[in-house]
């Protein structure tokens, strides 16, 4: 068993417009550096079973940083720490562990912040344990988390932080069925966001549960074809199904500038914009990273002047990598 783990999970872009929840990639800076762009650094020790009372009994967090203080220390209000505990529960109960959580992305910006802090600490508590769980029991267990924060049982954030690349997650039950899908070479998104927040959970209480079935059929149709034109190489039949007709009638207007920025990413030659998850984040996927940086500065102009808040810039080749063990310390004995 290692002393310590340490692992980051990357930010990631969940819906891709058509694919409401089942649908997302990660991110990356165009200079990667391992590791590189926005995403969450979680590092767990060995604890001590010491009659640790509450939900996450096991697990202590004992530091937070990146956060301005905003993020909870206690474990059964944090979604590290519900992840870890889920794992821990199933999968090693006789042990504990201590977590440090390194925020590297803001909070409520619709990149998957509480979705990166969740795949980071079963990461790390995996390598840890030694446990070497796959993939999809590592999801199962970082879902805790996630339905913490949001409310609801869903992996287009948590996926793609996990796996890397651009996925679809086809069910959740009886296990996690996550499709790693292809991506035609130079396919690269372009993000902004701005200095803003929006709430997840409250965002998903706003929408229509009572889905008009012709909405459906036209939400089904555009994320079959996203999918078709993935695999086709299909840059013009991916732009053409890059529509939401579920969640961004509902979202767009609560985001101010939002179509604004998305006209705007439109003139500059992206080919397609939407909301990034819940907002505030803006995404366009882009034919090269030429465009897309065109693209990323014109969307911030728009969304700068709309709000009258700064806006950061990201240009993000894809596929991007999932998460991954960046230090594994040992005792000194080894194991």
């Amino acid at each position: 068993m290692t002393g310590s783990a340490r692992a980051f999970a990357p930010a990631s872009v969940s819906n891709i417009a058509c694919g409401f929840d089942i649908l997302g990639f990660a991110l990356q800076s165009e200079a990667d550096d391992s590791p590189g762009g926005p995403g969450d650094v979680v590092t767990a020790t060995q604890g001590v079973r010491d009659g640790r009372a509450g939900p996450c009994g096991p697990v202590r967090i004992t530091a937070i940083a990146g956060d301005d203080g905003r993020l909870p220390l206690q474990t059964g209000r944090n979604t590290a720490a519900v992840a870890a505990a889920a794992l821990l529960e199933a999968e090693a109960p006789d042990a504990s562990v201590d977590l440090e959580i390194e925020k590297r992305m803001p909070l409520e910006s619709g990149l998957g912040s509480s979705a990166a802090s969740a795949v980071a600490a079963v990461v790390a508590v995996d390598a840890l344990l030694g446990l070497d769980l796959p993939p999809a029991t590592l999801l199962r267990h970082a879902l805790a988390g996630e339905i913490l924060a949001s409310g609801g049982a869903h992996a287009d954030n948590l996926a793609p932080a996990l796996f890397g690349g651009l996925v679809l997650v086809r069910s959740l039950e009886p296990e996690p069925d996550v499709v790693e899908l292809p991506v035609p070479e130079g396919l690269t998104c372009a993000l902004a966001r701005p200095h803003t927040h929006v709430n997840t959970r409250e965002s998903r209480s706003t929408l229509d549960r009572d889905l008009p079935l012709e909405r459906a059929v036209t939400q089904w149709g555009n994320a079959a074809a996203l999918v078709a034109s993935l695999y086709r190489n299909d840059l013009e039949l991916l732009s053409r199904s890059l529509v939401d007709v579920v969640a961004e009638p509902v979202r767009g207007p609560n985001v101010p500038g939002f179509y604004d920025a998305k006209q705007a990413a439109t003139e500059a030659g992206a080919l397609g914009c939407s909301l990034s998850g819940s907002g505030p984040a803006v995404f366009a996927l882009c034919d090269g990273r030429d465009r897309a940086r065109e693209v990323a500065a014109a969307m911030a102009a728009a969304l700068e002047h709309a709000l009258g808040v700064d806006c950061d810039r990201l240009v993000s080749p894809l596929p991007a990598p999932g998460a991954r063990v960046i230090e594994a310390g040992r005792d000194a004995g080894g194991g």
